[in-house]
């Protein structure tokens, strides 16, 4: 029960601490604990039935490689695109770093070609949506599809798992912290046979964004200070590949930044996926967000692409809860359908009606998400979010027309749970000794690559220190 490095969540962070901890000493103790299976048993029924059996815990975002396994496997190649490295780091040392993980990946597996790269191209697209107030955000994106990324991912587990020195406890969910003036010592867990505990010199917190709201606990219990983030509250946008093809050609995902017109809040488009499909998650509580993911093979296309339309509101004193204000949104959407994911026309949403099967069926943009079921988001997301969104809508359609269609389909709701910053050091130690807290939960990063790369900054330390 004693480790030199207990690492809680085995999702992207968690994995890179560990692949590069056994890379600069295999004869550290390595644990790993996450809530979820390992990621052979991980199944969601909903992807076969069209049925979501409420899984304990969920299949979808907790177990090995978290929600990255069944993302649409995006690893954004910049320092300004899925994090905040560089709020700790020089520009060139994130890069440097984004290059480094990037190559792992590639070792493992990862193929998929790199869009963003015809610079002509993207500043023509840059030059053509700065005419409508919009900002396209340049990122190079390699794309490995939810079937390679499921499988890279996968490999990593069996590397990892031939080291003498790492263990892998699935089904354990960690409960508190064992803290001695000031110093780590360990964690208190929680697995099918009982409390038991584990002692560690140095814990890292991965729990990515399923694991929030949890940290955020943890946190106040320790006495470490959190900050609030921006809440980010949305819906998922469903169009013919038609009306986005000459973006995502090159681009693949368009990351587009718009101002709403009435409210001015930011709003931005995240986790585009041509020919994707939208898929539904659920949290803690039974909690369903929507959200995307897409396949690289051709054959497993859809004819539709979907994104994330999220509108990022920073709360000031004295609230103090944007998880729980996201996730009170969501269950609101939850209300109205009985537990599942809504989906609405544009158009009945413009006309102020709800949507229902008889107008869905006329719909020329045809659902991917079958379970999705027919409502009213005006039912669910405040004012100031729905108009935001619709705004954005029709900025978007003109730079890509079809976007602001009666026929384009929104799903909510989506919320991004990433709401609490941790205060911590530039090496993403909080103020007990040994203790450290890294990847999209922990406020950090928001997206695959820039949590994989804190994982290895902090690996680094542990080991140098």
């Amino acid at each position: 029960m004693n480790y030199d490095v207990i690492i809680v969540g085995a999702g992207p962070a968690g994995i890179f601490t560990a692949l590069e901890l056994v890379k600069m000493d295999k004869s550290k103790k390595i644990l790993i604990l996450d809530k979820g299976r390992t990621i052979e048993k991980r199944t969601c029924p909903l992807r076969t039935l069209q049925k979501c059996l409420h899984c304990q815990p969920c299949g979808i975002v907790n177990g090995w490689s978290g929600a990255g396994a069944f993302s649409d496997g995006k690893l954004s190649l910049s320092p300004e695109v899925g994090g905040r490295l560089t709020e700790y780091m020089d520009y060139d040392k994130v890069q440097q770093l984004i290059k480094y993980v990037d190559d792992i990946y590639v070792s493992y597996g990862a193929k998929g070609k790199i869009h963003g790269l015809d610079n002509k191209k993207v500043e023509e697209i840059m030059y053509e949506a700065s005419k409508h107030n919009i900002k396209l955000v340049p990122c190079p994106v390699r794309h490995l599809g939810t079937d390679l990324g499921y499988e890279v991912l996968k490999r990593m587990y069996y590397a990892l798992r031939e080291e003498e020195n790492f263990t892998f406890k699935e089904l354990t969910e960690v409960t508190d912290l064992i803290i001695e003036n000031e110093k780590i010592k360990g964690v208190k867990a929680k697995d099918r046979e009982g409390e038991k505990e584990y002692y560690g010199k140095n814990i890292v917190l991965a729990p990515g964004r399923g694991g929030a709201g949890w940290l955020e606990t943890i946190m106040k219990r320790a006495n470490i200070k959190t900050e609030n983030n921006e809440v980010d509250i949305g819906v998922r946008v469903e169009v013919p590949n038609s009306v986005l093809d000459h973006l995502t050609k090159d681009l693949y995902e368009p990351k587009l930044i718009y101002y709403s017109d009435t409210f001015e809040n930011k709003v931005r488009s995240f986790c585009v996926n041509p020919g994707g499909y939208v898929s539904e998650e659920h949290y803690d509580d039974n909690l369903a967000v929507v959200n995307g993911h897409s396949f690289a093979d051709d054959k497993q296309k859809s004819p539709n692409t979907n994104f994330a339309l999220l509108v990022s509101t920073k709360f000031t004193e004295p609230f103090d809860q944007p998880i729980e204000y996201g996730k009170y949104i969501a269950k609101l959407g939850n209300m109205i359908t009985g537990g599942g994911i809504l989906v609405q026309r544009l158009g009945d949403l413009l006309n102020g009606r709800r949507t229902n099967s008889h107008r869905l069926s006329k719909s020329t943009t045809v659902p991917t998400l079958k379970s999705a079921v027919p409502g009213d988001l005006s039912f669910v997301l405040p004012h100031r979010y729905l108009t935001s969104i619709v705004e954005t809508l029709k900025a978007f359609d003109k730079i890509a027309p079809g976007i602001y269609s009666k026929n384009t389909l929104l799903y909510g709701v989506e919320v991004k749970f990433y709401s609490s910053k941790v205060n911590i050091d530039e090496n993403f130690q909080t103020k007990v000794e040994g203790l450290y807290t890294i990847g999209d939960g922990a406020g950090l990063t928001r997206g695959l690559m820039q949590a994989s790369v804190s994982g290895v900054i902090v690996a680094r330390h542990i080991c140098t220190k």
